[in-house]
Order: C-alpha cells, then sequence, then structure tokens
C-alpha cells in the first residue's frame, strides 16, 4: 500500500508540472486559436529567474580577514555575500535560502513582458495563418529563446536548491499507520500547482474581464460588435499564460535544475496532455495532466513494468488509444479536431 500511494505522489508531482504548461497552452489556443510551440520555452524562462534570482542575491564580494590566516601566516581573503552584509546574517542569508519563492515575484514582469513581446512582436501575425504556420515559426522562436539561454548560462545544469526547511522530506501515511517518505518540495509544487490552477479558474469563472473572455473565446466577433476591445483582453491573457508556465519553471527549478533544453523535454508531453483533454479545454487540460502523470508513475514501478521504457511511452500509446475512440478528446468541444 505504501508503494501504490508513493507511485500516486509521484504521478501528482509530475503531473502538477504537465498540468500547469498545458493550462497556459490551452489558454492561448482557445483564446487566440494559436498553437504555441514557444510555451515550453517559457517554463524555461522560468525556471532560469530562480537561477537568476539565485545569483543576484548570493551575489559576493572578497575581504581580507586579519583573524584568519593561511599556512605562511597571510591573512585570508574569505567572501562575503552584499544581502548578508546590508541586513546581517539572519535576514540576508533567510533572503538568500528564500530565494526560489521568492522568484515567483521576481518572475512575474519579466514573464508578462515577454510574452507581450512575443504576441505583439510575432504570434498576432499568424492569427489567421494555418496552424502549420504556426508551428513552424513558434518553434522556431522557441530554439532561438533556448539558444539565447544557453549562450549566457551555458549548457549544463544549474543546480538550485529549495530553502533548507523544505530540502528534507516528509512524514506521510502517520494516521493510516504506513511509512511514506516524500520530498517535502515536491509537495510544495504540487499545492502551488492546485492554488495556480485555482486562481485561473477562479479569475475566468468570477471577474468580469474573466467572463469577456470567456464570451470572447465563445464568439470573439459579437463581443467586438458590442465595442469591446478583445484584442487587448486576449495580449492580457496571452501574458497571464506566460505567468503561469514561467511559475510552473521557477517551482520546478529544485526539481529538475534547469537547462536550456528543459523547455522542449516538456512542450511534447504538454501538448499530448493539451490534445488528450481536449483542444481548448481547460478541465481538459488539467485532469488530462494529472490522469497521464500518473499512468507515467505507475508505468515506471517495477510491479507493472511490462518491458524497459514503457514509462516513457505510456502516454503516447493512451493518447493514440484516447484518439482513436474519441478524436475531440476526453472534455473538448463537439467538432474540435473531429474533421
Amino acid at each position: 500500500m505504501s508503494e501504490f500511494i508513493l507511485q500516486i505522489l509521484n504521478g501528482l508531482d509530475k503531473g502538477s508540472a504537465y498540468a500547469l504548461i498545458a493550462l497556459g497552452l490551452t489558454l492561448i489556443f482557445g483564446t487566440l486559436g494559436v498553437v504555441n510551440f514557444a510555451h515550453g520555452a517559457l517554463f524555461m524562462i522560468g525556471a532560469f529567474c530562480s537561477v537568476t534570482l539565485s545569483r543576484i542575491l548570493s551575489a559576493s564580494y572578497e575581504t581580507v580577514d586579519p583573524t584568519q590566516k593561511d599556512f605562511l601566516g597571510n591573512p585570508l581573503k574569505v567572501k562575503s555575500t552584499y544581502m548578508e552584509s546590508w541586513l546581517g546574517p539572519d535576514i540576508g542569508g533567510a533572503i538568500i535560502d528564500w530565494s526560489v519563492p521568492l522568484a515567483i515575484l521576481f518572475s512575474i514582469p519579466i514573464m508578462i513582458a515577454v510574452g507581450i513581446a512575443m504576441e505583439r512582436g510575432l504570434i498576432k501575425h499568424f492569427y489567421k495563418r494555418p496552424h502549420a504556420d504556426q508551428i513552424l515559426v513558434t518553434f522556431g522562436l522557441a530554439i532561438i529563446l533556448q539558444e539565447i539561454i544557453r549562450g549566457f548560462y551555458g549548457a549544463n545544469p544549474i543546480q538550485t536548491p529549495a530553502p533548507e526547511a523544505l530540502s528534507s522530506v516528509a512524514q506521510l501515511g502517520g494516521a493510516l499507520g504506513l511509512e511514506i517518505v516524500y520530498p517535502a518540495w515536491r509537495m510544495v509544487y504540487f499545492f502551488f500547482a492546485l492554488a495556480t490552477i485555482g486562481g485561473v479558474f477562479a479569475f475566468l469563472q468570477f471577474t468580469t474581464f474573466g467572463m469577456v473572455v470567456r464570451a470572447g473565446m465563445a464568439d470573439r466577433e459579437t463581443v467586438g460588435l458590442m465595442g469591446i476591445n478583445i484584442d487587448r483582453r486576449f495580449t492580457i491573457m496571452f501574458a497571464i499564460a506566460a505567468v503561469v508556465a514561467g511559475w510552473a519553471g521557477v517551482m520546478y527549478a529544485p526539481i529538475n535544475a534547469p537547462n536550456y533544453h528543459m523547455g522542449m523535454d516538456f512542450l511534447v508531453l504538454s501538448f499530448v496532455v493539451v490534445v488528450v483533454g481536449g483542444m481548448g479545454s481547460l478541465p481538459g487540460a488539467v485532469a488530462a495532466g494529472f490522469l497521464l502523470g500518473i499512468l507515467e508513475s505507475f508505468a515506471s514501478w517495477e510491479r507493472f513494468k511490462v518491458f524497459d521504457g514503457l514509462d516513457q511511452i505510456i502516454i503516447y500509446l493512451v493518447a493514440i488509444i484516447i484518439l482513436l475512440t474519441r478524436p475531440r478528446g476526453l472534455m473538448g468541444k463537439k467538432g474540435v479536431m473531429e474533421d
């Protein structure tokens, strides 16, 4: 039973990342009708926001400490961080330690700027173009962005630790009499994903802005005839989708050390999630993300592993079965992708 619950937790962990990225993809497709293959790059940029803030907060300078000497008797040069010098070792050290959660705030203006620049500078010119054109141009943009990141940060993964208080393991299952040990940060990531997903749904469901956007998704022309600048609202939604993808990357940095190709690694799987859930269906994207994450986790479990590599292809096998029997996906609207 402990192993079974552990596999579910692993699946929810993976599914959280899939669901967050797929949610942003679906927001963009549902509002703008654009197949955005650069969305994985937004996830990558978010992860490197964590790296960047960590480096900024950890910036240091050298001083000579006369109380410490080397083997020749010369005073040693020691490094001190600016943050600890300005705010003291307790407050400064705590800020450095919590750099990843603080990067959530740090990433917001960056992701909004990147999202708006991407939509206004390039994607708006492809709204009425075939999906094949959209895929080609956004895929090219993704390659450009990842090469820029590689130029600045190098090709090697960069370790970005979680706060010390959340770097340990959590004891779960005590009430059930089970011994389940699971990394605390992965639990934090899961609950953060739930909060973000819930926030996006609440924003779309209960705010006037969200109601107008949902109306525009259903009938763009009618909303425009009512004197509402729906294009501006869709641009804002693109920025929101970029922020969601960025947050997914920010919080994932301690789980998987950021590298320049991590966006591509998640992009293909996230598109499979979107298609399985139903193109344009936000609940479908979220449900499919968690479902496929759990299936992938169980496929890697030794008890269920039929052959090596099953966990690498299980998502695609499930996608094939679902699309053969239900082309519009689990929760897709009738007529979408059924031509």
